[in-house]
């Protein structure tokens, strides 16, 4: 009971949506497969196979329309800021992974992301109208409330399945940031998507459109829960997808790590000096017919006596046969009573681990009641929703990355994949693994407001980032308090445990505007610029800008000399608070591959200005002036 009165119209549309699916699209009637539905002769726009929806050419633009924004470090939030090399952003993902673009660029192993599944219900940002400006998108994301918060209303928008662009917004919000972060991973890298059945189709083709067909590895299926939900009308779903893709043939295998239950088939009943073993099919499931050359007659030296398979061919070749033969590969039973022989395969011989299959079981993998466990125990009850098990991410992680790789999750909620990374660290140094426990991550999140009738908000979390930055804090807690007081074995003291925390806000510098309609406003504009650094802006900040702009990872170690700063093994050098003869002497000693430094530090002498130019050039060093 909506207190109106029947819509004739949307009747009718309903009627012949019962009859003829196949023409609507998103709700509306597609009047070309409307045509062809009712048996017209139509030859369909642009015929071709495609991933299309409204708003694409919209999308397109916003990933490639520059950023001007920075990220500024929060030493106080941080744990650990000067050395550690783990890093939570603070900030809207698609201008971060902008941001990231120059420092960054294909260096990333591994990236997961659990994105919003678009099931109704779902809050996020995207151009409703599909014609928003730059200037509009931007003053959008920055809206907050009176405490300095992101608001769900400016921020967001709620895609309903009401809406007549329902699964063109959720594209059209993946679209840029699947194709920004595509840039940032290795040759070798790989990505992971947690969907579900609402967009798993949708997803399979932009992610084919984004990062090439061929480079589709697995539909992953993870059995999310074991019990079914009998509050369900139609089906209870018990499933997740997770889409892996990788970003190029550079990636050639997929291995994972040997357990104590993959190993449990392997034993030695035999005595064989080599070691346990266990024994595979010697048949092909080639028929004699497809593979004559592969059917031969072998010695059974028990029966002593000749066989063949009498449909298929063997497995191996005949000059193969004979040394798996002398070397006493095959195996005939434990009585000799086998009438077809099987090979035997050394555990000692398997150093690649096994390979992965696509279907994980919550046995081994965990379940959503697992992770929302951790988060209870860690956090408190009911601070956050339907978080993954880190046993989920940590399967990803040892299958694809080792030591020193970097993580990224540019939709951390609240970050479990740097929890999984932590966790695995830790096992893989307890166990003395080659992989020494070193791994890296980058968690995104945005500063989203918690409801205030949320147990997040009553625990005193305003946003889902303090969850996810205060969840990383208690698991460092956690493995220092556990290897307090025991002997450092395993290298923990060597083991990175903390994360720098950085902030997305507008650049230090002040941007010109493009949308200048008046001689005066031009004229006011200039005489702002003739200070290009903003007022408020700290020296800190900039720095940091400079280093991301000059493609310099957030992580570089940072010397801060006499009146200047080495940055990234001393590739880098930063002059930005006073410039003067023994300054500039020192810095050019120092030998650095680039300078940069501000235009205002060189007021009213152009002397200084030029013979610098000069100097740096005649040393070989790059000088850039700000």
């Amino acid at each position: 009971m909506d207190g109106k009165s029947l819509n004739i119209s949307d009747e009718k549309l309903n009627q012949l949506k019962e009859i003829l699916p196949e023409a609507f699209s998103e709700n509306k009637i597609d009047w070309e497969k409307l045509k062809a539905a009712l048996g017209d002769n139509i030859e369909f726009k642009n015929e071709r196979y495609v991933l299309n929806w409204a708003g694409k050419s919209d999308a397109f633009r916003a990933l490639q329309a520059p950023s001007t924004a920075t990220l500024v470090p929060v030493k106080e939030e941080s744990v650990n800021f000067e050395e550690t090399e783990n890093i939570f952003i603070e900030g809207e993902n698609l201008e971060v992974l902008k941001v990231l673009q120059k420092s960054y660029f294909g260096k990333i192993k591994m990236i997961y992301i659990d994105p919003p599944y678009n099931t109704g219900n779902d809050h996020f940002i995207y151009p409703d109208r599909f014609t928003e400006s730059r200037e509009e998108y931007l003053s959008r994301i920055g809206n907050k409330d009176e405490a300095g918060l992101m608001t769900r209303e400016g921020l967001f928008r709620k895609n309903s399945q009401d809406s007549g662009h329902y699964h063109s917004n959720w594209l059209s919000m993946m679209y840029p940031r699947l194709f920004l972060a595509r840039n940032l991973l290795r040759d070798d890298g790989v990505i992971f998507v947690s969907i579900d059945d609402n967009e798993v189709h949708n997803l399979r083709l932009l992610m084919n459109e984004v990062f090439g067909e061929e480079n589709f590895v697995a539909d992953i299926i993870w059995e999310k829960r074991f019990t079914r939900n009998n509050d369900a009308k139609l089906m209870s779903s018990v499933y997740d997808h997770t889409l892996l893709f990788r970003k190029s043939e550079s990636c050639a295998i997929l291995r994972e790590p040997r357990t104590e239950k993959s190993n449990a088939i392997y034993s030695n009943p035999d005595n064989d000096p080599r070691g346990d073993w266990t024994s595979v099919s010697y048949i092909s499931q080639r028929s004699l017919e497809e593979r004559r050359n592969l059917s031969y007659p072998v010695f059974n030296p028990k029966k002593k006596k000749y066989v063949k398979h009498p449909t298929n061919a063997w497995k191996y070749s005949k000059e193969q046969y004979e040394l798996h033969h002398s070397e006493n590969r095959l195996y005939w039973g434990k009585e000799g009573d086998y009438e077809l022989p099987r090979l035997k395969r050394f555990l000692s011989e398997l150093k690649e681990g096994i390979v992965p299959i696509n279907f994980w079981n919550y046995k081994e993998t965990g379940t959503i009641d697992d992770g929302t466990k951790i988060v209870d125990l860690l956090l408190g009850k009911g601070v956050f929703d339907y978080p993954k098990p880190t046993t989920l991410i940590k399967r990803m992680l040892a299958m694809t990355t080792t030591n020193n790789d970097i993580i990224l999750d540019f939709f951390a909620g609240s970050c479990t994949t740097a929890h999984a990374v932590l966790a695995l660290n830790k096992e893989d140094a307890s166990t003395g693994s080659a992989k020494t426990g070193n791994r890296k991550f980058i968690c995104v999140q945005l500063p989203e407001k918690c409801d205030e009738s949320s147990e997040a908000f009553k625990a005193g979390y305003k946003t889902i980032a303090e969850i996810g930055k205060e969840r990383i804090r208690r698991v460092i807690k956690k493995i220092k308090e556990e290897q307090e007081g025991k002997l450092d074995l395993d290298g923990n003291s060597e083991r990175d445990l903390g994360f720098k925390v950085f902030k997305l806000q507008e650049s230090n510098f002040k941007i010109w505007r493009t949308n200048i309609e008046t001689e005066e406003e031009l004229v006011a504009q200039m005489q702002r610029h003739l200070e290009p650094l903003d007022e408020n802006a700290k020296i800190e900040d900039v720095l940091y800008e400079l280093l991301l702009k000059a493609g310099v990872s957030l992580t570089a170690k940072i010397k801060n000399e006499k009146g200047f700063v080495l940055a990234n093994d001393d590739e880098v050098a930063l002059m930005l608070e006073k410039a003067d003869e023994k300054i500039i002497k020192q810095i050019i000693a120092a030998k650095p591959k680039k300078i940069f430094t501000l235009d205002r530090l060189f007021k009213n002498n152009d002397k200084l200005k030029t013979n610098t130019a000069l100097q740096m050039k005649d040393a070989g060093i790059e000088f850039k002036v700000i």
